[in-house]
């Protein structure tokens, strides 16, 4: 049983896709064993109370410096024998010590087609803006394992969704959720829980 912690900082969408993606059976051999959040009022630790889901809230504002509450997240992770950590709208920058401790075991969910629209400053509807601005045809989302840089880890998974003619940033924002995000995240953790899923030379090969 691969064991799950969902790290999120909003709303918790794509905790949701992961929570029916189990109920369903759509994601199989997979438990969701805690739910994270940097932030208080998130309603994503509704989403986890409401299906009796452990959830707790681990603030940067509640320690006093940052590298106190890294080591926190870090026991958090550790404590529970996590097996994968799952950033689903997670706006905190994972440390360093997380990465090389879960190295190929953190997956991230990303709003486009990596390498476009990707990297420092670009989250939430800040890429549909860019995407809109740059007037690209074909906007999408990837799920990608993390390494030490932004949006830089091997991809396992996109899917390309289509921009149309007036959408607005949060129009193309729910397209890309519906359409890709709900989609691909727990194909991902499902192909991750099944053994299919492996890293060689830093590209992911996935066995179907």
């Amino acid at each position: 049983m691969l064991k799950l912690a969902v790290l999120v900082s909003g709303g918790g969408t794509n905790l949701q896709a992961i929570i029916d993606g189990i109920d369903s059976g759509l994601i199989t051999n997979t438990s969701i064993e805690v739910v994270i959040s940097n932030n208080k009022n998130a309603y994503a630790l509704t989403r986890a109370a409401n299906h009796h889901i452990p959830a707790k809230a681990i603030s940067p504002k509640d320690f006093e410096t940052r590298d106190e509450f890294n080591e926190a997240l870090f026991c958090a992770l550790c404590e529970q024998e996590i097996d994968l950590v799952v950033l689903a709208g997670c706006l905190v920058v994972i440390p360093e010590k997380i990465i090389k401790h879960f190295r190929n075991r953190i997956i991230n969910i990303h709003p486009a087609l990596i390498p476009s629209f990707c990297g420092t400053g670009y989250y939430g509807l800040k890429v549909h803006e860019k995407a809109l601005e740059r007037g690209v045809k074909v906007t999408g989302a990837t799920v990608h394992f993390v390494d030490e840089g932004t949006d830089t880890g091997p991809i396992i998974l996109q899917k390309a969704v289509e921009v149309k003619e007036g959408d607005t940033p949060k129009e193309l924002q729910l397209r890309v959720m519906e359409e890709a995000e709900w989609r691909i995240l727990p194909e991902a953790i499902d192909l991750i829980a099944n053994q299919k899923v492996e890293v060689i030379d830093g590209k992911v090969q996935i066995r179907r």
